[in-house]
């Protein structure tokens, strides 16, 4: 929690539970990675936190924008960026989405498949494209699976189709999974890269980006290293890789950017237990998985969480959501302890909750309304 986030919950005492987001820490994470990586293009990943407040502070700092959707895109213009600051960064995309989009000015669209590159090439002629390469997302906290991405020698084939369809074959990209705490797999996702540049190469076609992605991590309840140390992995992998020929660098923070800046502000429901000789409590919160809260899921990302009343006595806790639905758990088996006065009616603090919170939760599921949000 930063000091005005303190100040403002101290003063304003907004109702449980909200966002309260940070602006100046967000300022602070873009330049501290614009710093760590001169030499790359930020695109901030709107989906993350696409609040109007922090596309504002980031506008006139020199950042892009990674859109995943239309929505995304007119949402960034409305906002005072221009087109030419834009990545339409989804692999799949409705055609009219991207004609709409096209007219609209941007011009760098993404791809994985035969049938996108086909969309692309009638609804956006001449537009740069670049192919999205599978990744394992291996040590990843939320790992992206296998639903973006394509082989490299798929990629190979359908970046020399793009050529031969009037696009411009701009470059590569990848995604090492969202929350990566190895620095290392960077190194592993461009080697692979470099040999499709390499394979390119000798069919006539010079790429000329390398669309790094996400995955830079925010400070949940695992250790993390910091932005210098992913930086220096990156640059000393790009060297190793392309020499002294590096294509220009794209990054897509997002979680990195705005995670740490927000921290959500919950009140306890109720404290209970199952059983006469039950050692765990379940304390009830009112945030769950469907407040804002889904990436509990697998109790995959591990939040920080505190309490006014820390440095007493601890129990083991269950911790859960208010919604009337049994999934509606947010950690069983990650070893939560709470203090043992814990009672209804005490505040809670979710820390590093900037990212993928306020934008995941549903309207009105059990008639709660949508997570309040506060920018600050």
């Amino acid at each position: 929690m930063t000091a005005r986030i303190r100040e403002y919950l101290q003063r304003e005492r907004p109702p449980t539970p909200c966002l309260v987001v940070d602006l100046d820490e967000v300022e602070a994470n873009y330049r501290a990675l614009a710093d760590a990586l001169p030499l790359a293009r930020i695109y901030y990943a709107v989906k993350a936190n696409p609040a109007a407040p922090i596309l504002k502070r980031l506008i006139p700092l020199g950042a892009n924008f990674d859109a995943a959707s239309i929505y995304e895109i007119e949402h960034c213009l409305a906002c005072g960026t221009t087109p030419d600051r834009l990545s339409f960064g989804h692999t799949v995309k409705k055609q009219g989405d991207i004609e709409r989009a096209f007219r609209l000015g941007v011009r760098m669209f993404a791809f994985d498949s035969a049938g996108e590159l086909e969309k692309l090439a009638k609804a956006a002629p001449g537009a740069s494209v670049f192919c999205r390469l599978l990744m394992s997302n291996q040590n990843a906290d939320w790992p992206l699976s296998d639903k973006f991405g394509c082989t490299i020698d798929m990629a190979a084939d359908l970046l020399t189709a793009a050529r031969d369809k009037g696009l411009d074959p701009y470059g590569v990209s990848f995604h090492v999974g969202s929350q990566q705490r190895d620095p290392g797999q960077w190194d592993i996702a461009l080697g692979k890269t470099a040999m499709l540049f390499t394979d390119l190469a000798a069919r006539g076609i010079e790429l000329r980006m390398v669309n790094l992605g996400g995955g830079f991590p925010a400070r949940y309840r695992q250790h993390v290293e910091g932005i210098p140390v992913y930086a220096t992995a990156i640059m000393n992998a790009m060297t190793k890789h392309f020499g002294n020929r590096l294509p220009q660098m794209v990054v897509e923070p997002g979680r990195g950017m705005t995670g740490d800046a927000g921290l959500i502000q919950s009140e306890v429901v109720l404290v209970s237990r199952k059983s006469y000789d039950e050692k765990r409590r379940w304390v009830y919160l009112d945030i769950g998985k469907f407040g804002g809260l889904p990436e509990t899921m697998g109790e995959a990302i591990q939040y920080r969480i505190t309490t006014p009343k820390d440095g007493g006595p601890t129990g083991p806790v269950v911790l859960a959501g208010p919604t009337c639905d049994e999934v509606d758990v947010l950690y069983d088996k990650a070893g939560y302890e709470m203090p043992l006065d814990l009672a209804p009616g005490d505040k809670v603090e979710i820390h590093a909750a900037g990212a993928y919170t306020a934008t995941y939760c549903s309207v009105g599921f059990n008639g709660f309304p949508p997570l309040r949000e506060y920018y600050i």
